[in-house]
């Protein structure tokens, strides 16, 4: 369906890294745009090795419910579990398989499951074999575990015309139940997809006539493949946010945004802002590429947003893009930003989620990566205010070392005195280099919610963030210096 192709220049801009040297300059911390705070979250990716398209739903029941893609493209599965890391390693079970004929014979792709009304249901986009129609489809069941319940098929979600339609989901606004999908859209010829909504007569028929509310006519939709799909809702601060994926499925892969008021009518397509720049892109120095086709849930405590997508750990593929399997789900925290809109930053690197470092003195101020002499103007990225707790620490001994998101392998250090700086791992090879990259982790100094970082090779220092903004590691005395020496977790 979508070949391979050479790396644009919208994108390669976005994703480009530029080698960099790491000065002995004070490392400062600056406010970021991005300020609503709530808990940290803690996950290791990759979650989900060749599972695409990946969606779970957190019932009310207390567990998670995964589905997403196989690379056969030939079931439907699910697992659940009572974590979202658990579901790593929960048991498949198979609650649908491709037929022998028939609508349901050809592709399986991108299954989503919801719980409406007292039943689950399960949207997907099922094929024809030997033909190129694919078609959006609703199954239903009843029971409380959907693992264990039968599934009964509703059919194709009739549209308003018979073409090239899936990546249905679903979702409610002022009691109102609306569907988005992706579909050809016959009024525009050489396109792939574009965004439909509707409102649901019941959760397998829309009712009244659908309206496309984005087309893919921004250069970066259009790579390979002209594209808006994979769209998913999340609501929050009086307004509706809609996600959607854009171009082929290899590194060009990308996200965009929809935005409406919650009291808009939803069904005028002037109702919905897109922006005209993806919103999650590849990214070279984490090594994540084609990152799309996300869904939302909530961490375990309901107090953090989650963003699931798939993305793949290489960049360069062989043939078309659909064929190779290893597309794999991963998860990580949405940011909301101070004028109520999300920020996703860049897709993580591997391994345990980062997480951010607010000040309790200055308050609003966070830790972040930067280089150079002189602390960078302007608003900051918020990949930059990320940092991977490593435990153990470089030094080990029950210390641990903070590494730089946006530039993976980098690392906080003390110097002589007071000073800190960022250090590329491959410069702290000594082990009196490795102490000076490490830190023991305490009790907040001013507040046991929070956490304190002592030096570990220099007792009783500890890492502060001053009234200037400057970062240094010297003794917490004073009420003040506590309070500078303390910084919570988000």
């Amino acid at each position: 369906m979508r070949p391979f192709w050479k790396r644009s220049g919208i994108v390669a801009s976005l994703i480009a890294f530029s080698s960099f040297l790491l000065l002995a300059a004070p490392v400062t911390a600056q406010a970021s745009s991005t300020t609503t705070s709530s808990p940290a979250v803690s996950y290791v990716n990759t979650l989900a090795n060749q599972r695409a398209d990946p969606h779970i739903f957190k019932h009310t029941d207390g567990w998670y419910y995964f589905t997403a893609t196989v690379p056969a493209f030939d079931r439907i599965i699910l697992r659940r579990a009572q974590s979202i890391q658990a579901l790593g390693d929960a048991a498949e079970t198979t609650v649908w398989r491709r037929k022998s004929s028939g609508v349901g014979s050809g592709q399986v792709w991108a299954p989503e499951i919801h719980f409406i009304d007292g039943k689950w249901y399960i949207y997907v986009a099922l094929g024809v074999a030997n033909e190129w129609r694919i078609r959006a489809f609703v199954l239903e069941a009843s029971g409380a575990n959907p693992l264990t319940s039968t599934w009964i098929e509703k059919g194709i979600i009739k549209t308003n015309w018979d073409t090239f339609s899936l990546d249905a989901t679903t979702f409610t606004v002022n009691s109102t139940r609306y569907l988005v999908w992706a579909q050809q859209d016959p009024s525009r010829s050489g396109e792939n997809s574009s965004l439909f909504i509707a409102p649901l007569q019941n959760p397998w028929t829309i009712r009244g006539t659908a309206v496309a509310i984005s087309h893919p006519d921004l250069a970066w939709e259009r790579i390979g493949y002209k594209v808006n799909e994979g769209a998913s809702v999340i609501q929050r601060n009086g307004r509706i946010f809609m996600t959607y994926s854009a171009s082929a499925t290899d590194h060009n892969y990308c996200m965009g945004l929809l935005s409406a008021s919650a009291t808009a009518n939803l069904m005028n397509p002037a109702s919905w802002t897109k922006s005209r720049t993806p919103v999650f892109v590849s990214n070279a120095n984490t090594n994540q590429w084609g990152p799309g086709h996300n869904s939302f849930t909530l961490s375990e405590d309901g107090k953090s947003d989650l963003m699931v997508y798939h993305d793949r750990g290489y960049k360069d593929i062989n043939g078309d893009p659909l064929n190779d399997p290893n597309r794999r789900t991963r998860v990580q925290k949405v940011y909301w930003k101070a004028d109520g809109t999300p920020d996703f930053g860049i897709p993580v690197p591997d391994g345990n989620t980062p997480v951010r470092m607010r000040s309790a003195v200055p308050s609003g101020l966070f830790l972040r990566f930067y280089t150079g002499n002189s602390v960078p103007s302007g608003s900051v990225a918020l990949e930059d205010t990320q940092f991977r707790i490593v435990n153990p620490g470089l030094s080990g001994n029950g210390t641990i070392s903070l590494e730089s998101t946006s530039n993976p392998g980098v690392y906080l250090r003390r110097l002589n005195g007071s000073q800190v700086q960022f250090e590329a791992g491959r410069n702290l090879n000594t082990a009196a280099s490795k102490a000076s990259a490490s830190f023991n982790r305490r009790s907040g100094l001013a507040n046991r919610s929070g956490i304190s970082l002592e030096a570990s090779d220099a007792g009783g220092q500890y890492l502060r963030l001053q009234a200037g903004g400057a970062l240094v590691v010297s003794a917490a005395s004073s009420t003040t210096d506590q309070e500078q020496a303390t910084f919570y977790l988000e």
